[in-house]
């Protein structure tokens, strides 16, 4: 058993870093995740590990790309607004292979608008926000203990397939507070860093400062790119998803983050209202769990996708069930107040529930 503490989600992020061996952390401060970055300014030089507040997003990413080169273990965190500043630097990321760790806690758009919760980044996150069609696992907490643990797996990850991974959060389970068991979790070997880590010149066996991960003709280019396709497929194996009361749901609710949490309790009503309701909960955005969400439709059941954007995460249900089945969407303007203070709320949903069923 590790420490219990009681702190909100922004700051498990913190201890998940150090229990997962943190060595680097660069950030811009920006809202609703700047507890983040207060937790590393802190606690990181008390270790003798680096913290360097950036001068801007595009610093900070083009800084993890130096860290990550060196093959240590580096993150970086922000939110909607430098999340869109840091998308040529996720493309380089992922084009030269570097594992590294971006939580993202996602806040209002289109454009900056202001600092009320949303779930509106998950098209770049899953897509890939920059040029040339990459992948990126994406882990989404439901809690601050899941927030702590998937940011331990997240660095696991990215050494295992040598590739950048988003925690994707939002304002509310930032700020969310809980109490925290922190411990190291231990996830297996990972391969050797020595063939590929830049170095010093005469420091490699090999003499060089670095492998280039592809030649300057095309033959090598094609390498790399069949490279890259097998990792992809590869890292299609970390699917993760958790379904609620689902084996006779006639009716599936689809959501992540502070939504599951909301149709989790919808659901429990429902049911004792005698209607067969379930939930998935992707908790990898990427890979996405289209199978489940196929082998329901199949069955004829009806899915209502629940998620605080006006609708990005439901284009992947209804690719999902291939049109066998019905599709619907509770969206951001469905939450109980226009404020800052709105959400969407489980009464909301459940009333959602009992028109389709």
């Amino acid at each position: 058993m590790g420490e219990r503490i009681l702190v909100e989600g922004n700051e498990a992020v913190g201890w998940g870093a150090l229990s997962a061996g943190c060595d680097c952390y660069f950030a811009y401060p920006i809202s609703p995740q700047n507890e983040i970055i207060e937790f590393f300014a802190r606690e990181m030089p008390k270790r003798s590990k680096v913290f360097v507040q950036a001068q801007s997003e595009t610093g900070t990413i083009g800084m993890l790309y130096g860290a990550a080169a060196i093959g240590v273990r580096a993150m970086t965190s922000t939110s909607s607004p430098g999340w869109g500043l840091m998308q040529e630097g996720m493309s380089n990321l992922s084009g030269a292979r570097l594992p590294c760790v971006v939580v993202l806690v996602q806040r209002v758009g289109p454009a900056v608008q202001n600092l009320q919760h949303a779930q509106m980044d998950y098209n770049s996150v899953t897509k890939g926000g920059g040029g040339g069609g990459y992948k990126n696992i994406v882990l989404a907490p439901a809690s601050v203990q899941e927030t702590h643990d998937l940011t331990q797996l997240a660095f696991y990850l990215a050494d295992k397939y040598r590739n950048p991974v988003i925690v994707l959060t939002d304002a509310l389970m930032g700020h969310a507070i809980e109490f925290l068991e922190v411990k190291t979790l231990d996830f297996g070997p990972l391969p050797s860093k020595e063939d590929w880590v830049l170095r010093v010149r005469g420091q490699r066996k090999d003499g060089k400062h670095i492998v280039a991960p592809a030649k300057g003709m095309m033959e090598g280019y094609i390498d790399y790119l069949r490279d890259l396709r097998q990792r992809y497929q590869a890292m299609e194996s970390e699917l993760r998803y958790e379904d609620y009361k689902m084996e006779d749901a006639e009716l599936v609710l689809v959501a992540y983050g502070y939504c599951a949490r909301v149709c989790t309790e919808a659901v429990d009503t429902a049911r004792a209202q005698g209607l067969k309701a379930g939930l998935l909960r992707p908790i990898s955005l990427w890979p996405f769990p289209y199978h489940v969400i196929r082998d329901k439709a199949s069955q004829g059941c009806k899915f209502l996708v629940v998620e605080d954007s006006l609708g990005l995460m439901v284009d992947d249900v209804r690719m999902g069930v291939e049109g066998k089945t019905e599709v619907s969407l509770l969206d951001i303007t469905c939450r109980h107040l226009p404020s800052e203070d709105g959400m969407i709320m489980p009464g909301r949903v459940l009333e959602e529930t009992r028109r389709l069923l």
